[in-house]
């Protein structure tokens, strides 16, 4: 299959669709097409947000793709749309396969990041409309998970929805979609399989973009290819976190190829660059541990010090209490497995853990200050909320202008963004067969 010649079709866009302007082209499709897709019900948001799925085809295998199962990563549901006008076109790319396509996993999240949807490369609109649910309430890890002793079973209705849809075609391919900031492009594997690893590492720098040589999203992933690691068992995250399994876990019920794929919102050739600097890699992670464990630290002081007058329960209130005790937990986990190497750090580590400093601090600042807003507009206008209000804008304005010094790269076309999903999920159907 060609692959290069279908992600040469992707549209210029220039935005993000909001979880209406995005029912409505997908409503628009199904109706331009009658004879060709079903568009149904599969269930509904913990606020009432009807989830639908939509599905090409006639088999006879079962193919499942999951976009925005994080509610800032939006790039999926252009990765569906143009899918689906693609899979209309060309009967011979549907592989063999009846395709269930979910545009959008978490609608509710993706209403609260709206406000920076319709600019893509703003990162200072990105962090001040910036929403993420922590772990155990995303749609991604609140799959059900025995390990142990330790049991989940409190899907979200979002996630339900997901499992029944599994449940109902048994899946041979599932694809989660994923985007992230400023790292290279990395993919996800339930299998080892070396030929598909291969394929994908190479599918990034189509579009120009680097793979992703620093630090890998997930301490101890164990890598196939350049850039491509074998999914980590839910059960190393769950536990730990309180969360449930991910959707890979789920896809293992029924022996599917399992396949993430995630593709940065910015660039720098940094994220690529193995060369040695003249920092040993034990002072490079040391120094970054430190920084997030100030900034946790500045944020928890924060949260106490409003925490007798919050009056508001808001998402953005749910998401800073317990993203905070989570990322505790991960910077105690970062300074007991501290590696003892001495040996240097490449240029991509040291990047790497730089930017997910900054990271951090723009988003756990922003959705504290959203937080504060919230209680603001409500008239709970307390000397405590107005101080930390001060207090933490004058935080977030230097934290962004350092990340933004750090980071002069540009911010990728959501085109290319696109292509490289479009591009992984063509060449896992193929190589699934």
């Amino acid at each position: 299959m060609n692959v290069a010649e279908y992600t040469s079709r992707v549209p210029g866009y220039t935005a993000f669709p909001t979880v209406d302007a995005l029912r409505a082209e997908l409503e628009e499709l199904a109706a331009a097409h009658p004879d060709l897709i079903r568009l149904r019900r599969i269930g509904a948001s913990r606020l009432g947000e009807p989830l639908h799925a939509l599905t090409i085809g006639t088999g006879p295998a079962d193919a499942v793709v999951i976009a925005g199962p994080h509610p800032n990563e939006p790039v999926g549901a252009l990765t569906v749309l143009t899918l689906v006008r693609l899979l209309c076109q060309d009967p011979e790319l549907r592989l063999g396969h009846r395709w269930h396509l979910v545009a959008c996993a978490d609608p509710d999240g993706a209403r609260l990041n709206e406000g920076w949807y319709g600019k893509p490369g703003d990162r200072r609109a990105y962090a001040e409309h910036f929403y993420r649910p922590d772990l155990s309430d995303q749609v991604e890890w609140t799959f059900p998970l025995v390990s142990g002793d330790y049991r989940f079973d409190r899907p979200l209705p979002e996630t339900a929805a997901l499992m029944r849809l599994m449940d109902e075609v048994r899946p041979s391919l599932v694809c989660s979609l994923h985007n992230a900031e400023y790292q290279g492009a990395f993919f996800y594997l339930n299998r080892r399989d070396a030929v598909l690893a291969e394929r994908l590492a190479g599918l990034p720098g189509t579009q120009g973009l680097p793979l992703h040589h620093g630090e890998p999203e997930l301490p101890g992933a164990e890598p196939i290819a350049p850039a491509v690691f074998l999914t980590p068992d839910g059960a190393r995250v769950g536990a730990a976190f309180g969360a449930g399994g991910s959707s890979a876990d789920y896809a293992a019920r029924f022996g599917a190829l399992h396949l993430i794929t995630e593709v940065p919102s910015w660039t720098d050739q940094r994220v690529a660059d193995r060369s040695v600097t003249n920092r040993t890699y034990l002072e490079v992670a040391t120094e970054a541990a430190a920084a997030r464990r100030e900034l946790i630290e500045t944020l928890q002081a924060g949260m106490h010090a409003v925490a007798g007058d919050l009056t508001v329960r808001s998402p953005f209130r749910g998401s800073t209490e317990s993203t905070l005790e989570t990322f505790r937990k991960i910077a105690d986990l970062e300074e007991e497995t501290l590696p003892e190497l001495d040996r240097p750090a490449t240029v991509a580590e040291e990047y790497s853990h730089r930017q997910t400093t900054h990271m951090l601090r723009l988003r756990l600042v922003g959705v504290f200050l959203r937080m504060l807003d919230a209680e603001l507009a409500a008239g709970n206008v307390t000397p405590a909320i107005r101080r930390q209000r001060h207090l933490l804008a004058e935080c977030f304005d230097p934290w962004y202008e350092q990340a933004e010094t750090d980071s002069p790269g540009p911010p990728i076309e959501p085109r290319r963004m696109v292509a490289v999903q479009l591009g992984a999920i063509l060449t896992a159907a193929d190589r699934a067969g």
